[in-house]
């Protein structure tokens, strides 16, 4: 049975097919189930944001113990040194020489000639394999491009490094039996192995890859999502029902195909790739020890907050010290900082006491008593549950009320007697003020950061 190689290229359609940029966790999750389902390797789309890419594909890296994970290097050697930075610490790195082969593609794409192209080729291949072992040559628009000077390419690219080939059908007009004849003309001239990376324009991918495979090709590309490519459960389908009858096996887990794939569309925000994901700036948000004064302005804008210079400074500080020991920082993390560093007010507002009961067969009372100054205040008031009780009675002591856009609660040590720290965001005037409270009592913790959150309201009003 001759097992042919799999390498998924859905990070590459997502980022392609998608007006909404995918987000760090959603390329994490991609990357994680399509291992999952048991594809040879993950392609990386191109970098496009060096430091926010680097974090998130070093992440992925990380995470990836069995699959190859493969990049696109770029058409420079510093393009290809970044690439390198971000895979370098996967167990199976890849780099992948990307090039146009056909002569309008390169025309257009690089305003390159043939023969300057195959000395870039040899350039670029010849980098990469001083970086990488593992390096792969990418023909684009390979079924457009002349015979000859494709030929060329690829034994250029084999002889410089590059231990696999890649001829691809960006045009999706070749019928499948002009695939396998292209395959066979590759396989003669690369002594490298060769993949071959079908289109489904004109719904005949898991005929051309089944052409290609008969070719001789050893390797097939395919996406779980994406828009006229080969999908992993179509050719998963497949190969289950004739793989055996035609001597083929690949390492896709059919059972799991469908399934995991449904799970996945879910969790991108919709079963077309082109959708884009309803997930909110918010989510966006991912800072490290390299990022700017303006960066850390940008991203707590996008949370709602509008922080003076100084403020900004104090929580640029914090999260700089933050991502040196933790790596990176997002929005949760952010929230807490600024809650905790912008804009120290005085306290004008003390917690002296409170008692709260709860209970499942009813509403939840709490008592409240706060100091201001010599004067002693006391809210009462019921809630349901202990935390919308105990804010509900601050309110009555203090006779005003302030809309409540976020509270958020975790743990910040382990065990039954963890401490607890909780963040609560109050807008006043459509102005959005951050608190934070820290205790091993989850409701003392949320009434303290209730209560940092409206000293600051009164000291900037006042």
């Amino acid at each position: 049975m001759n097992k042919i190689y799999i390498s998924d290229i859905t990070l590459k359609e997502l980022s392609k097919s998608r007006e909404q940029e995918l987000l760090f966790r959603e390329k994490t999750a991609v990357a994680a189930a399509v291992e999952a389902l048991g594809a040879d390797a993950i392609e990386l789309a191109e970098i496009k944001n060096l430091r926010e890419d680097t974090i998130i594909y070093k992440t992925i890296s990380s995470i990836v113990k069995e699959s190859v994970v493969a990049i696109p290097a770029g058409f420079t050697k510093e393009e290809i040194t970044n690439a390198w930075e971000c895979v370098k610490e996967a167990a199976f790195p890849r780099l992948q020489i990307v090039v146009p082969t056909s002569t309008v593609s390169m025309e257009y794409t690089y305003h390159i000639k043939a023969d300057k192209m195959l000395s870039k080729i040899e350039e670029l291949t010849k980098y990469a394999k001083e970086l990488c072992d593992d390096v792969e040559f990418v023909a684009l628009d390979a079924t457009r491009a002349e015979l000859a000077f494709l030929k060329n390419a690829v034994s250029v690219a084999a002889e410089s490094g590059a231990n696999i080939v890649t001829i691809c059908d960006d045009a999706g007009v070749s019928l499948p039996e002009e695939v396998a004849v292209l395959t066979k003309e590759i396989i003669s001239s690369a002594a490298a192995k060769v993949f071959v990376q079908v289109s489904d324009n004109i719904n005949m991918a898991v005929s051309s890859a089944f052409a290609a495979v008969a070719a001789g090709a050893d390797g097939i590309k395919c996406a779980v999502t994406g828009d006229k490519v080969l999908l992993a459960g179509n050719l998963s389908d497949a190969i289950s029902a004739r793989g055996e009858a035609i001597g083929i096996c690949t390492s896709l887990k059919n059972t799991q195909v469908h399934t995991n794939v449904s799970d996945l569309l879910k969790k991108l925000g919709g079963a077309d790739a082109g959708e884009a994901s309803p997930a909110s700036q918010k989510s966006k948000i991912l800072l490290d020890a390299d990022s700017t004064l303006s960066e850390v302005g940008e991203a707590a804008a996008i949370l709602g907050y509008d922080l003076s210079e100084a403020d900004c400074g104090n929580v640029h500080r914090a999260a700089v010290q933050f991502c040196e020991k933790k790596g990176t920082l997002g929005a949760k993390e952010l929230e807490a900082l600024i809650a905790s560093f912008a804009m120290q007010a005085p306290s004008t507002y003390h917690l002296e006491s409170y008692t709260t009961n709860c209970t499942n067969l009813g509403s939840s009372m709490s008592q409240v008593t706060l100091r201001r100054g010599e004067e002693m205040l006391c809210g009462v008031s019921t809630g349901d549950g202990p935390i919308d009780s105990v804010f509900l009675a601050i309110e009555q002591a203090v006779g005003y009320h302030y809309e409540l856009d976020d509270f958020q609660i975790q743990a910040v040590t382990e065990g039954k007697e963890a401490l607890g720290s909780a963040v609560v965001r109050l807008r006043n005037k459509g102005k959005l003020y951050s608190g934070n409270g820290i205790s091993n009592d989850i409701v003392a913790a949320s009434i303290r950061a209730y209560i940092n959150a409206l000293n600051k309201i009164v000291f900037e009003e006042n």
